[in-house]
Parts: structure tokens; C-alpha cells; sequence
């Protein structure tokens, strides 16, 4: 069976909301209480029986690690009800140092294509650079930091000065720092999680105008579906840190570690789907809250096909929720 209703891509869409939600919910009473591993779990636990209830046959092709890492939402898990065929991406909690410490930008985010439209990309680094809509087709991996920020200024009609650039606070990252303050843009240096930011950089009005920098791989997939939905552009490149990655690169497939990945490299076609719900606040996103009768969650749910975004407010009673939110 193939995804071909819009009819049932609408639906889905908000079935997806709710795994998010689901994840965030769980998670989110662990906020600030220094247990990054205890709070994935609950994420990954409620992510994984949310997906039971949606009408899907899904098979996870970015996870938590493989089979004999991950004992839920594995690489190549099968998950949903039944229905339509697809490849999904998960991350239950994107910035579990975040929400281990109380930090803004920590987000529950999956990604959903037809069979085969996202990249298996294996955990490890990736160089990426990721713009919104109006600088889209002007961004070039192998252009200086220097020419890109001149070329996405002048695609926005403003100065270098004017733009705001998220990287990762990484060693690995001094040259680039460097380079981006010596073009006179303004940084947002962050210190965990960079799916959140690029999703900025695809919206006006967040204050994000790129992202450039090494970051996870499976994170850049998660990322570039969030962007093709949104109209924005991005460019990556696989950064093995040894042989042994390279190896497991193309195993997966990926034969050319070296080949710069477009955006529709990272996510094919046209019937891509996206949603995140914050647990702690991001910059579009409020976090989760609870009170004593329920929770409020607030997500964004995106897809390519009919271009539309949506910002979900929603409220959780304890009463009437089908999933358990209480922990």
C-alpha cells in the first residue's frame, strides 16, 4: 500500500503529533534532574507505544542503534498498527543533556517518508549548513564561511552583519567560530542538540538565519525533513572520525563519503511528513508543562505535500488521555 491520500496524510499527520507528545509527556518530569539517561527512556518507552496505536507499517530506519544497542526503536524495527508503508526517522529526546540540566532546545522529533526516502545515514558526524526558503539554492558546502554568509545575506536583502548563525560550542568548531566572527555575523553558539535550530533557520522570525557546523548525522536526516517541508535548503557531508565508520558508511549504502548530500540526497520525494513537540522551551516552542488535572504540549507538525505547518496547543487531561501520562 502506498501513501497517496491526502485524505490519510492528514490524519497521520496529527497521529504523529501525538507519538511526539507522547515522548515530551514522559520525559519531561525528568527535567533538571540530571538523569539524561533515565529521561531517554521514558521518551524512547512512550514513543514506542504511541506508534502502536497509529495506523501505520513503519520501519525505523534511524533510531536508537542498532538491534543488539537498542531494545525499542531499533534500526529496522517495525512499529505502527498497520496501514501504509513507510521509512521513519526518531529521535524520542533530541538534547538529553538538556533536559538532564533544565535547558531551553531539548524537542521529541520524527521524520516520515515513503520506503526508501530517507537516508540511512549511520551515527556519526556530518558537516552541515542549513537555510530557510529565501536563501534556498545559494548555500555551498564548499565555499568559505565568508562567501556563504555574503551569498545568504544578499539572498535575505540585508547585511552579514544582520544574520544569526547556530553552532555547536565544540572545539572542533574554533576555525569555523572564527571565521563566521571575521564575516562580522552574529553567533549563537548552543551546547546540545542542533535539529531544533535548524527548523529555526526554515522559519521567519525566530532570529536564525543558518547553521553551519559538525553535528550528528542521524540529527542532519531529522533536520532535512523539517527543512524540505518548510522550503529551506541544505547541504552535508559525511565526517568519519576513523576507518571503521567509513566502513559502516557504506555498508549502509553510502558509498561516497566525500559526495556533498543535498537535500533531497537526505530526504526523497515529496510525501515527507515532520513533527516535534517541546520538552524544555525552545525558540518556537513552549515547553511541556503540568498541572494538577493534565499537561499542555506544544508541537509543530509539517508536510511537504501541501506545504502547511502547523503549531499544535494542546491540553492533556489525566482523566480522559487513552496513553498513560503520569509516571
Amino acid at each position: 500500500m502506498v501513501m497517496n491520500s491526502d485524505k490519510m496524510n492528514r490524519e497521520l499527520s496529527l497521529e504523529f503529533v501525538r507519538v511526539t507528545e507522547a515522548a515530551a509527556i514522559a520525559c519531561g518530569r525528568l527535567m533538571g534532574r540530571g538523569d539524561k539517561n533515565g529521561a531517554d527512556q521514558l521518551a524512547v518507552d512512550a514513543m514506542r507505544s504511541a506508534f502502536d496505536t497509529v495506523e501505520i507499517s513503519g520501519t525505523v530506519v534511524i533510531g536508537e542503534g542498532e538491534m543488539d544497542e537498542a531494545p525499542m526503536l531499533y534500526i529496522g524495527e517495525k512499529v505502527g498498527a498497520g496501514g501504509v508503508e513507510v521509512d521513519i526517522a526518531v529521535d524520542p529526546l533530541e538534547g538529553t543533556n538538556l533536559v538532564a540540566k533544565g535547558m531551553p532546545g531539548s524537542i521529541a522529533v520524527i521524520a516520515i517518508a515513503p520506503k526508501g526516502g530517507l537516508l540511512h545515514a549511520p551515527d556519526m558526524y556530518m558537516d552541515k549548513i542549513a537555510v530557510g526558503p529565501r536563501a534556498k539554492g545559494r548555500i555551498n558546502l564548499d565555499a568559505s564561511p565568508a562567501e556563504n554568509l555574503k551569498a545568504v545575506a544578499d539572498a535575505l536583502s540585508r547585511d552579514v552583519d544582520d544574520l544569526t548563525v547556530v553552532i555547536l560550542d565544540r572545539e572542533r568548531h574554533a576555525k569555523l567560530i572564527h571565521d563566521v566572527r571575521a564575516a562580522g555575523a552574529r553567533i549563537k553558539l548552543i551546547s546540545d542538540g542542533d535539529v531544533s535550530p535548524i527548523i529555526n533557520a526554515g522559519i521567519e522570525g525566530t532570529g536564525v538565519h543558518m547553521l553551519m557546523g559538525i553535528g550528528g548525522a542521524p540529527e542532519g536526516v531529522l533536520g532535512a525533513a523539517a527543512l524540505k517541508c518548510l522550503g529551506g535548503d541544505m547541504q552535508a557531508r559525511l565526517w568519519p572520525e576513523n576507518d571503521a565508520e567509513v566502513e559502516r558508511a557504506k555498508k549502509m549504502g553510502i558509498t561516497d563519503i566525500n559526495k556533498i548530500l543535498t537535500i533531497d540526497d537526505l530526504v526523497k520525494g515529496d510525501d515527507v511528513m515532520f513533527a516535534a513537540t517541546a520538552i524544555t522551551a525552545c525558540d518556537m516552542l513552549r515547553p511541556v508543562q503540568y498541572f494538577a488535572s493534565g499537561v499542555r504540549t506544544h508541537s509543530i507538525s509539517m508536510r511537504y505535500k501541501s506545504g502547511t505547518v502547523r503549531f499544535v496547543d494542546a491540553i492533556h487531561s489525566y482523566d480522559r488521555k487513552p496513553l498513560s501520562i503520569r509516571r
